[in-house]
């Protein structure tokens, strides 16, 4: 038990954190723009997997991460403008819709990784970019502090300033402003001239692009590959912590951290011995214990509310 508090009280479990929670935090704020505009964007596993190949695969063949990196977000972007086209221009259902995606991108990419690196399991052999990692002046010479803080990849950075950046377009923007008239009164939203098409389309993109961005980082950022759906369920995790924060930023963003944080314990539990089955559960019994609990205090408020 010692030993377990031990690591879990360092400085390098903190670091971790951040760390494992980059992905999250991604997807869950494509979530909270997309769920505010009222399409529920549950193909994030797909766009993550999606744009973890082919950030790997564009860097691989360029040369560059900076390659890498664009051809990932045009290709999550461009599964979510799948989405938005066949959801919002021919009404498909949206939860079918992303399914497919999730699904297609599961055994594409494993297809898609067999014929470029002759290798089912994982891209190892293919030597492919990885995206830089910052150490913040001053800071990094903080002891403690600078330890977690300094020295993380760049998209663990921007995922935190992501958080800003939703906040800021969804409560200081026109576009913010539209796509939350969508999704509270689409009908209202229309009668004073918003195109309630447009804006969920852009929306969808949106969440997409973000959730791109935390599919990029399992490839150029957690590890420097790709292996058969690495995301792990870590669209899945986004999803259930946009529905624990309500749907607010700040409320995603504590729930995506507390997800990251169970992470990071299971990483850490492995390092003691624990048996691997009972560490792999760690995430997902969070996940599951959170939304219990979310679920009965959604159910309390309404009973009060109905007394």
């Amino acid at each position: 038990m010692k030993a377990l508090f031990d690591v879990v009280c360092s400085a390098a479990f903190l670091y971790s954190i951040l760390r494992v929670s980059t992905p999250i935090l991604f997807a869950s704020m494509g979530a909270v723009v997309a769920n505010t505009a009222g399409i529920p964007n549950i193909a994030l596993e797909g766009i993550m997997l999606t744009a973890a190949f082919l950030g790997m695969f564009g860097s691989a063949i360029t040369g560059s991460s900076a390659a890498g990196l664009l051809l990932a977000l045009l290709g999550g972007t461009a599964c979510a403008a799948l989405i938005a086209f066949f959801t919002l221009y021919y009404r498909a259902n949206v939860i079918l819709a992303g399914i497919a995606v999730n699904s297609l991108a599961s055994g594409g990419t494993v297809i898609l990784l067999y014929l470029f690196s002759g290798s089912k399991g994982s891209s190892s052999s293919v030597a492919s970019g990885v995206l830089p990692r910052i150490n913040l002046p001053l800071i990094e010479n903080i002891p403690v502090l600078g330890a977690v803080i300094s020295g993380h990849n760049i998209l663990t950075y921007l995922s935190i300033i992501s958080v800003v950046i939703v906040s800021l377009l969804l409560h200081k923007t026109a576009l913010g402003f539209h796509i939350r008239a969508v999704g509270e009164n689409p009908g209202a939203a229309d009668s004073v001239g918003i195109n309630v098409t447009r804006v969920k389309a852009r929306a969808v993109l949106l969440s997409g692009l973000l959730a791109s961005m935390g599919g990029v980082f399992m490839s150029m950022g957690y590890v420097s590959w790709f292996a058969r759906d690495m995301v792990a369920g870590r669209g899945w995790i986004a999803v259930a912590a946009e529905a624990m924060g309500r749907s607010t930023v700040a409320g995603t963003a504590c729930a995506a951290l507390l997800f990251g944080t169970a992470d990071a314990f299971s990483n850490a539990a492995g390092t003691l011995g624990w048996p691997s089955t009972l560490v792999k559960t760690i995430p997902y019994c969070a996940t599951l214990a959170g939304l219990i609990i979310f679920s009965m205090r959604t159910y309390r408020r309404s009973k009060i509310k109905r007394a």
